[in-house]
């Protein structure tokens, strides 16, 4: 079945490109639907949806625009124009997959949109920007950075390849039917290295039950992308095996989850069971790069590049307090499982970061100030022992199964 492919670039300096584009496209039994997000410039091809539809589905006029002149302000809201263009395309199920041109500008703009497009929806940024960190392009978004290698900037034997690779990149990605129909709900599971054996074990218990299960690397963009996936409603419960990331945001460190880091599930009122997988730990990089007031501080090397700090009983505590606060968002009831013999590898008995008053702190700490929908149940295993995890799992099926009846 032929699909739909969006091009978007400015069209006054990309438009022999954009033409170029839906030649593929169209040679490749598809169509192709342009966005033109230029503002100065007369575009070079024609567009479906023209610069002044752009700016005036932001919220302002063309000509407005251009009267001021100003990226900083004209910037935003051609991309709040193309935004609502393709969510109301998308949600309409008339376009199946989104291309776009970009330098800097172009590169921020497009992505801007992508981000607010569904899990899933095929991305593909072709940019002189993607050979170095993608990240403030990316965020937590599935989007696809292509390198141009060379500027955007007219056709070439080598330009005209990059450009129909990530045209017919586009038209595969549509072509592939996945089945997505899941009759039990999609489970999240958050874990980091030092509690992989637990978390794995607590996916085969769900698994065995019928589950699916989709697992995240706590690494500050996992859980943000876990809940955004939430958000999405693609995910439905929720083990959040690994909380590290609540703790490294207070503290500035390397997997920072965010302020909102487990308050999303709560919010939406979906079953969760939560534990305090490695919630001790400060992630650096190399030694030198822990902070000096940290200094004296127990330290393990995770790796050559990576670096874990234990927290001491006063932190462990305000960690409980913070918990506690953002779990006050819960709509529904959730369990928080606590395993009192050790929060990872490294804090169980004769391990370098093992110091169970701390770990009491932060267990007093939570009890105080959690909401009452949140039980609290401590159990005397470390974490990745086989009868913590199971009992982790089957909590959490027990909680989906009573929402469900």
């Amino acid at each position: 079945m032929a699909k739909v492919i969006v091009l978007m670039a400015t069209l006054d300096t990309k438009g022999r490109e954009i033409a170029y584009m839906r030649e593929i496209v169209e040679r490749r039994g598809h169509s192709a639907v342009v966005i033109d997000t230029g503002l100065m410039g007369e575009p070079t091809t024609p567009a479906d949806y023209s610069n002044s539809d752009v700016a005036l589905a932001g919220g302002s006029s063309l000509s407005m625009l251009r009267d001021r002149a100003n990226r900083e302000e004209s910037a935003p809201a051609m991309a709040a124009g193309a935004t609502v263009i393709m969510k109301d395309l998308v949600a309409a199920r008339k376009v199946h997959a989104l291309v776009a041109l970009g330098g800097t500008q172009g590169t921020t703009l497009a992505t801007a949109v992508m981000r607010e497009l569904p899990y899933g929806f095929p991305k593909i940024m072709v940019s002189t920007m993607a050979s170095g960190n993608v990240g403030p392009w990316v965020g937590v978004s599935d989007i696809t950075m292509m390198f141009s290698v060379t500027d955007i900037m007219g056709l070439n034997p080598f330009m005209r390849r990059i450009l129909a690779n990530a045209a017919s990149a586009a038209c595969g990605m549509t072509e592939v039917e996945v089945d997505e129909h899941r009759p039990t709900p999609l489970v999240a599971i958050t874990t980091v290295g030092i509690t992989t054996q637990g978390a794995m074990r607590a996916a085969r218990v769900l698994e065995d039950a019928g589950y699916e299960t989709i697992v995240f690397h706590a690494v500050g963009t996992g859980g943000q992308a876990m809940e955004a996936m939430m958000e999405q409603g693609l995910i439905k419960a929720v083990l959040d095996y690994s909380t590290i990331e609540v703790s490294n945001h207070m503290h500035h460190a390397l997997l920072d989850g965010g302020p909102r880091r487990l308050t999303v599930a709560g919010r939406l009122g979906l079953p969760q069971v939560l534990c305090p997988g490695a919630l001790e730990v400060l992630v650096f990089n190399e030694p030198e790069t822990v902070p000096k007031c940290y200094e004296g501080r127990r330290l393990v090397r995770h790796s050559p590049k990576i670096t874990d700090l234990r927290l001491n009983a006063d932190e462990m505590v305000a960690v409980g307090e913070e918990v506690a606060s953002r779990l006050k968002t819960a709509g529904g009831e959730a369990v928080f499982l606590i395993p009192t013999g050790g929060y990872d590898s490294y804090a169980t008995k004769g391990e370098a970061l093992y110091d169970p008053a701390a770990d009491a702190a932060f267990v007093a700490a939570l009890k105080e100030n959690a909401p009452l929908s949140v039980k609290i149940v401590e159990r005397p295993q470390d974490i990745n022992d086989p009868g913590f995890a199971s009992e982790a799992a089957e909590t959490l099926i027990g909680l989906i199964r009573a929402k469900a009846a």
